[in-house]
């Protein structure tokens, strides 16, 4: 069965690349990325950018320039493993690993996935609310029910689902790039704050951090190696490289259109609130305050930017669970049932009436913890000529990856040092 799937692969494969029209060979490989993209515009992205914007202005532009860039590169790396050996990260891992650190491994995915649902859940439960003024408790189960419609797609097709996600992928950059037109920013202080990089304070720092959380998503990771692994089979070292070239210019427009978004929230928080010394930390103010400064239409953008963003990234984060236990431990649970246990969390976070977008920073955080767990095993298997054949990494691309990790390792290091001693004080 294998073998014929594999052989009936491969004969799409060589049609694909055999027609002159360069777009026609394009088309069939676009998709993955989108997935995987989707992480990187989930509420929490939301929460961080507009903080950071209204506190700093234009400042930590530069940090969703460099998060973006090494999105790019992490993401290519995972979605090369997928196509050189045919399994995901976690499966490689379970390979190559003892069996004590697959499973600690399956347990920090699980916690860093019920991190991800609870900023997702508690994004689109926010957009509900804000919308249409339906209580939180009550937005957040509908939020539910809108989840298991999106899973729903994958029972009709890889390509169904894939366009249902790119869809609200394109809900959100519109809604922003709209947004972005309207508060009118300054040129001149976007451009600096995209090429000057800086902090301001400790402060600044946390939430650099935070931006980088919510940037890189250590279930992004994962999953993009188990979208591209099967996706389309080369049966030679020469069509792994062509079918990663064409999975490249995949992942740099999906990863193009995350980070200007990412960027646009930005902008939008200082154009709008750190102009006028408005430092906003919570998503409901930010939509009222939209409402008021520019008109209703900006308001009900960001409503419908903040749903759309939470339903998609809540059914990715379910595939990536379902991807995390497959891997590590040789086990797989129905992915409504999963979906089913991963819904509960977040609704007793939003039962008990945490503040919503205080919820989603520190899920932001927890979520930078979890980023060297999936991207060291990453670059220490794609920099394997005997993991990795023909697309071992350059050096050059090894040099920059390591480079990433330890920045990520010692800012969470940072992150630990000064929670500790807030708390002490």
């Amino acid at each position: 069965m294998e073998n014929n799937q594999e052989h009936s692969e491969y004969k799409k494969y060589e049609e694909l690349t055999s027609t002159p029209n360069k777009l026609s060979r394009l088309l069939p490989f676009l998709g993955p990325a989108f997935i995987a993209g989707v992480a990187y515009i989930d509420p929490g992205n939301f929460a961080t950018n507009i903080s950071a914007g209204s506190e700093h202005g234009y400042l930590l532009l530069w940090v969703v320039l460099v998060s973006n860039l090494m999105a790019i590169l992490i993401q290519s790396l995972s979605a090369k493993l997928g196509i050189a050996t045919g399994k995901n990260l976690p499966e490689v891992s379970r390979e190559k690993f003892p069996k004590a650190v697959s499973i600690g491994l399956w347990i920090q995915g699980e916690l860093i996935i019920i991190a991800t649902d609870l900023a997702e859940f508690i994004g689109a439960a926010l957009g509900l609310y804000l919308l249409f003024g339906i209580p939180l408790l009550p937005s957040a189960l509908i939020a539910a029910i809108g989840s298991f419609v999106i899973l729903e797609l994958q029972r009709r097709g890889v390509r169904s689902f894939e366009a249902g996600i790119t869809g609200m992928l394109f809900i959100v950059a519109i809604a922003f790039g709209l947004q972005v037109f309207l508060a009118k920013p300054d040129a001149s202080s976007v451009i600096a704050g995209l090429f000057t990089p800086k902090f301001d304070g400790v402060d600044s720092v946390m939430l650099a951090a935070g931006i980088l959380g919510a940037t890189v998503m250590p279930h992004a990771i994962y999953l993009h190696s188990a979208l591209t692994k099967k996706r389309i089979v080369g049966r030679t070292e020469s069509e792994k490289k062509r079918i990663f070239r064409f999975e490249f210019v995949d992942i740099l427009i999906a990863m193009v259109i995350a980070g200007t978004v990412n960027a646009s929230m930005l902008i939008v928080a200082a154009a709008l609130f750190f102009k006028e010394g408005l430092h906003v930390e919570s998503l409901d103010v930010a939509f009222q305050l939209f409402g008021d400064m520019i008109g209703p239409f900006a308001a009900i953008l960001f409503g419908i930017a903040l749903l759309a963003s939470g339903l998609a990234s809540s059914s990715v984060g379910t595939l990536a669970g379902d991807v995390i236990m497959q891997g590590y431990i040789k086990r797989r649970i129905p992915l409504y049932l999963r979906r089913a246990i991963t819904i509960i969390p977040p609704i007793i976070v939003i039962a008990m009436g945490v503040n919503a977008t205080t919820a989603l920073i520190l899920s932001q955080v927890i979520l930078s913890f979890g980023i060297p767990f999936a991207l060291v095993p990453l670059i220490v298997f794609t920099s394997s000529k005997k993991v990795m054949g023909s697309l071992v990494n350059h050096k050059i691309t090894t040099f920059f990856a390591w480079a990433i990790a330890l920045v990520i390792i010692l800012l969470n290091v940072f992150l630990i040092v000064q929670t500790v001693q807030d708390m002490i004080h």
